[in-house]
Formats: C-alpha cells, structure tokens, sequence
C-alpha cells in the first residue's frame, strides 16, 4: 500500500516502468501534502474543526492514492466499463477532494501570521496544481470519442 510507504519507497514505486503506481497516485500523495499543509495552517490559526477535516482529507487522498493504483491494475486485466468507470471516477475524487484541500487552505490564509501564511499558500497551489491534474486524468480515461 502506498500509504504505507516511506516517501523514497514511494518515489522509487512511481519511477518504475509500470502501469501503476504513476500519475493518479502521485495526484492523491500531492493533494494529500496539501492537506496535512492546511492542517498545519489551521492549527497554527487555532481551528480544531479545520484541522480534523484537513486530517481527514489527507487521509482520504492517501486512501484515494492506492485506489487509483488498484484501479488502473484492474482496468489493464479486465479492460470492463466497470473497470474503465473507476479509472474516471477515482480521479475525479481526488480532484475533488483537491479542491476541499484548496479552499480549506484559502480560508485560513487571512488569519495566519505571514511565515505560515506561506504554508497555507503552499497547500493551495498544491492542491490545485493536483485538482487540474486529477480532472486531465479522468479526462485522458473516457473511452475513445468521448
């Protein structure tokens, strides 16, 4: 599991000449580093209720990481609709939970001390670097003359 990886593991697994672990999940790590990025934003603004919603963002992302690899190992075997249906599907999630991450983070930059405004900043532009990743992704996954 990728989650479960240290960040060399992690990198070495993504560089390999396979199908999967690649760009989905490197999407989903991303926007999780975004996540953890506006949990520490929010704790540095004293919000408990963002920073548990940031956690679990970035939880899911991770989550959403090992999916997408399983995902993209299934369709390659099976080549089903149902197979094709989750390699759409499952970046569409990270890109949305992308941009939960995102707006997480922009609605604590206001309230931040400008050294951890700069980890706020960081989580969005991450975090939306990752979304429009995510959505090309889905995008690039539709069957042909879609």
């Amino acid at each position: 599991m990728l989650r479960d990886s240290r960040v060399d593991e992690l990198l070495v697994a993504v560089g390999e000449r396979t199908p999967a672990p690649a760009s989905g999940a490197a999407t989903a790590v991303t926007a999780a580093l975004a996540a953890a990025l506006a949990e520490l934003a929010a704790r540095y603004a004293g919000d408990d209720a963002a920073a548990t919603r940031a956690h679990a963002l970035a939880a899911r992302l991770l989550a959403l990481a090992d999916d997408d690899a399983a995902a993209y190992e299934a369709f390659l075997a099976e080549g089903t609709d149902e197979a094709r249906a989750a390699i759409i599907r499952v970046p569409e999630e990270i890109a949305a939970s992308a941009d939960e991450a995102a707006e997480l983070a922009e609605s604590l930059r206001g309230r931040l001390k400008r050294a951890v405004a700069g980890d706020a900043e960081t989580a969005i532009a991450l975090a939306r670097a990752a979304a429009a990743a995510a959505r090309r992704l889905a995008e690039i996954n539709l069957p042909a003359g879609s």
